[in-house]
Parts: C-alpha cells; sequence; structure tokens
C-alpha cells in the first residue's frame, strides 16, 4: 500500500468501452487511484501523449482497442495504428516510467482450428486483420514491457457497451424467430468477471506474460443466444440453430474459441465462474 492508503495510481485507457465500464469501479473498490482515459483524452498512437499520461502511475490497464472486427479487413492500417502501435506506444512509456502493464487481447490471435483449449503459448496464427493486429500488440508489449501481463479475452458482454446479449434482446422485440450459429464455440465472458480477475492477477503478483480471462466451460452461439432467452423470460425454442456459412461475414470467425486456463491455476488465481453462472448473475 503507497503511504496515502491505497493500492497506487492505476491509468485505464479505452476508458469509454465496455471493459472499463465494469473495470474502473472495480478497480476504485479495491482501493486504486484510478485515472480514466478514452480516445477523446489520449491518443494511444502519440507516444509522448503516451508517456505523460501514464507518468506518476504505478499500473495501466491498456483497454484502448479496435474492435470493429469486420472494418478492420477494410482498415487494417487503423486497426494496427490502435492495435498494434497503440499497444507499443504504451508498452514503451511504462517501461520508461515504471508502471506495470495490463494488457487485453484476443481470442482472434489464434486460426480457431484446435479441438482442444488453446494454451497461452500455443503459436498464434491469426486469420483476420483484427487478429493479426491485436498479435502485433502482444508482440510489442512482451518486447518493450517485461513486467507486463497480457490477457486475451473471448465473446466478451456487458452493460457498457453494445453486445451479443444485447442484440438478441432486442432481435426478440423484432422477430418470432431468431437464427444463431451452433458451429462456433467459445466461453461468453461477463465484463464484471473479467474485472475482477484483472485485479485479482494484479494483486496476486501472478507472474507476468500471457494469462487467459474467458469464464470456465463452453457454448456455441445458439448455446448462449438459448440462455439468454431463458433468463429473461423469453421461449427458448425461438432460437434456431443455423451454420457460420449462412451468415458470411467480411472477417472469418473463429471456430473455435476455447482458452485454456491452466496459467492462473500455476499462478494460485481462481478461474472465472462457469460462463452459466456468469450470465445468471447479469440478467439477475
Amino acid at each position: 500500500m503507497t503511504a496515502e492508503g491505497s493500492a497506487g495510481r492505476v491509468l485505464v485507457t479505452g476508458a469509454s468501452g465496455m471493459l472499463a465500464h465494469d473495470l474502473v469501479p472495480a478497480l476504485r473498490q479495491a482501493g486504486w487511484v484510478v485515472t480514466a482515459m478514452d480516445r477523446n483524452d489520449l491518443d494511444v498512437t502519440d507516444p509522448a501523449e503516451c508517456v505523460a499520461a501514464i507518468d506518476g502511475h504505478d499500473l495501466v490497464v491498456n483497454a484502448a482497442a479496435y474492435t470493429a472486427v469486420d472494418d478492420a479487413e477494410t482498415n487494417e492500417a487503423a486497426a494496427f495504428a490502435v492495435n498494434a502501435v497503440g499497444a507499443a506506444n504504451v508498452a514503451r512509456a511504462c517501461s520508461r516510467t515504471g508502471a506495470r502493464l495490463v494488457h487485453v487481447s484476443t481470442d482472434y490471435v489464434f486460426d480457431g482450428t484446435a479441438t482442444e483449449p488453446y494454451a497461452v503459448d500455443h503459436p498464434v496464427a491469426p486469420r483476420s486483420a483484427y487478429g493479426r493486429t491485436k498479435a502485433a500488440g502482444e508482440w510489442a508489449v512482451r518486447a518493450l514491457c517485461p513486467e507486463s501481463w497480457v490477457v486475451r479475452t473471448a465473446w466478451l458482454y456487458g452493460a457498457g457497451g453494445p453486445n451479443f446479449v444485447s442484440t438478441m434482446l432486442r432481435l426478440a422485440d423484432e422477430r418470432e424467430t431468431l437464427s444463431v450459429v451452433d458451429d462456433q464455440v467459445g466461453q461468453p465472458t461477463w465484463t464484471v468477471d473479467l474485472a475482477d480477475l484483472i485485479v485479482r492477477l494484479v494483486e496476486g503478483d501472478a507472474p507476468f506474460g500471457i494469462h487467459h480471462g474467458t469464464s470456465s466451460g463452453q457454448t456455441t452461439w445458439f448455446g448462449f443466444a438459448r440462455a439468454i432467452f431463458e433468463l429473461n423470460g423469453l421461449d427458448p425454442e425461438r432460437v434456431l440453430p443455423t451454420t457460420t456459412a449462412a451468415f458470411p461475414r467480411p472477417a472469418p470467425r473463429p471456430a473455435w474459441s476455447v482458452l485454456s486456463h491452466h496459467s492462473l491455476g500455476q499462478a494460485g488465481v481462481a478461474t472465472i465462474r462457469d460462463w452459466s453462472e456468469g450470465m445468471a448473475a447479469f440478467s439477475a
């Protein structure tokens, strides 16, 4: 603890995003003095701005990202500027000022063709522009700021932004039935649970390196949608299974987004609860 009685000073970038909506209060509840900056306050593509913003902080959580997966296919340079160059600037500034860094990444760094949970050291092989830029950001963070945690997440939802849950509930009001893909497998993860994990990673002094921040268990988008309907008092039989091929998108979607939590166990950090428990708590 610092002389002021706080856990320290932390800067959260991407403060207007869905994760930061729950991360900022979680950090404050844990005793951190939080500075929250969105892209209007801090341009992560500007190295000097990063140094000025990070100076005086003990920790940075870099949640700034270009997350428009389909748009990135035709705007890869813009995505790279934020996800790779921006991550490098933040990491370099952390090293210069002595701050530790948590960098939020994604399952899209993998090719999505596995049949068992991806280990943290599984070779990256992104198939989309978004995945390539995030993989480059991971590399920059690990190279430029050794005192860093890269936390990969996936299938994120929460109250702080547009997400699959809000989309399903909106469509439920507009349509009698919904067709949802049943051949993509992942781990729906509530931003509240991910925020809690990030706090516990830092405060538990987990080893620096890559960790996976997703819920336990697994389901498909179809299974996730049916759970959303059930928890909101809607008939799950209105949700119909379909295939990825029936819904072509500019960016390829991973068929398999299940991430291993083995590194958390090794670090003595409890994994996030089962996705169904998180979903029930979010819907309560």
